[in-house]
């Protein structure tokens, strides 16, 4: 069983200091939902008010239609799984795994199946007789991941739990994640400020900054049309350039960019993603020089010179032999399909505004 979560105008402060200020959120059941956004923004104040272990000052908090802002975390059924793993050192991986069950007066016979079962899904029962102390960081997260779900919790809550691993396994235990939280259908609020592994696994992210939501939406939402500069800086990378508007035509360093039925006349900054830029044979485009280049394999970055002295991030995948020396002159254009198109002050998206 899942349930979903429905939070509405939740308060947190500590003293005069207000850390989140008027939050509504509804999560569906059984949805992956991550709350993603940059230290200090109140996503982990946030986790820890929808458990139980922070004081919630103001609002409502519910599970379907009971809420819970006055019961305790161990009667809120949820599951945790921390940064720091937080499994018992003096425990074997199976008394790890059952602790949860023995503690909540499970019948002996059931508790070594039901550990079985979760330590099989999370592919570490070969290790359920070691000590923590002899696994690897990606398995004791495991075991964190099997004990948390064992239980059968209505709702799972993970707190940035892969931050502690190297690059290669976060890749691998990021897609584990994702697996088994479809498989066994709980409903799961993830907290990280990895915009890559939030898009990676996430059926919807709220991207928070300063105590607030600044947008909900499905990752490909997100990324390709964030609401405001900030979203659009912090989900991947953008140039953003200040351009002129007149109704659906925009100026960007000369070079004409038509948004159907923008109607917007003034100043607005133009975000291009590196890999919407496009290198050209076209002379009539935007003239601009390659100042560095950082090659990554699939794709090499260069950073390039544009008129106004701007420099701006271009992607395109690498070519065995031809890569872009600096100092070479280069053009450009711009996939315009793509094109964001913000208020001077960076606050509206007005591509949004108009199709919606």
């Amino acid at each position: 069983m899942s349930v979903a979560i429905d939070i509405k105008n939740a308060l947190k402060k500590y003293g005069d200091n207000v850390i989140i200020p008027d939050l509504s959120l509804k999560i569906k059941d059984g949805e992956f939902f991550t709350l993603l956004g940059p230290s200090g923004c109140g996503k982990t104040t946030l986790l820890r008010m929808i458990a139980g272990f922070n004081t919630i000052e103001g609002g409502e908090f519910h599970f379907d239609e009971n809420i819970i802002n006055d019961l305790d975390p161990s009667k809120r059924n949820i599951g945790m799984v921390f940064q720091n793993y937080a499994i018992f050192p003096h425990l074997t991986v199976r008394a790890n795994v059952e602790f949860g069950l023995n503690n909540r007066d499970y019948n002996k016979k059931e508790i070594g199946p039901m550990a079985d079962k979760f330590l099989k899904l999370m592919q570490i029962y070969e290790y359920r007789d070691r000590m923590p102390e002899n696994l690897s960081g990606g398995q004791q997260q495991r075991v964190a991941l099997a004990r948390a779900l064992v239980i059968a919790p209505d709702v799972l809550l993970m707190d940035e739990p892969l931050s502690n691993l190297d690059a290669k396994l976060r890749l691998e235990m990021r897609q584990a994640i994702r697996d088994i939280q479809k498989e066994v259908g709980i409903t799961t609020v993830y907290v990280t400020h990895d915009q890559e592994e939030a898009m990676a696994i996430s059926d919807r992210i709220a991207v928070m900054n300063l105590g607030e939501i600044q947008q909900i939406g499905t990752p490909q939402t997100i990324y390709h049309r964030p609401v405001n500069e900030f979203v659009a800086n912090f989900i991947g990378r953008t140039n953003l350039i200040l351009a002129d508007c007149e109704e659906n035509e925009v100026d960007v360093l000369g070079h004409k960019v038509r948004i159907k039925d923008l109607d917007y006349k003034g100043k607005v900054k133009v975000s291009i993603r590196p890999e919407e830029f496009m290198l050209t044979d076209d002379k009539t485009t935007i003239k601009a020089v390659v100042k560095d280049t950082v090659f990554l394999g699939l794709n090499t970055h260069y950073f390039i010179e544009l008129p106004n002295k701007q420099i701006v991030e271009v992607i395109k995948e690498s070519m065995i032999d031809n890569m872009i020396e600096p100092g070479t002159e280069v053009y450009l254009t711009i996939n315009t399909e793509k094109v964001n198109v913000y208020t001077e002050d960076g606050s509206k998206n007005l591509v949004i505004a108009h199709e919606n």
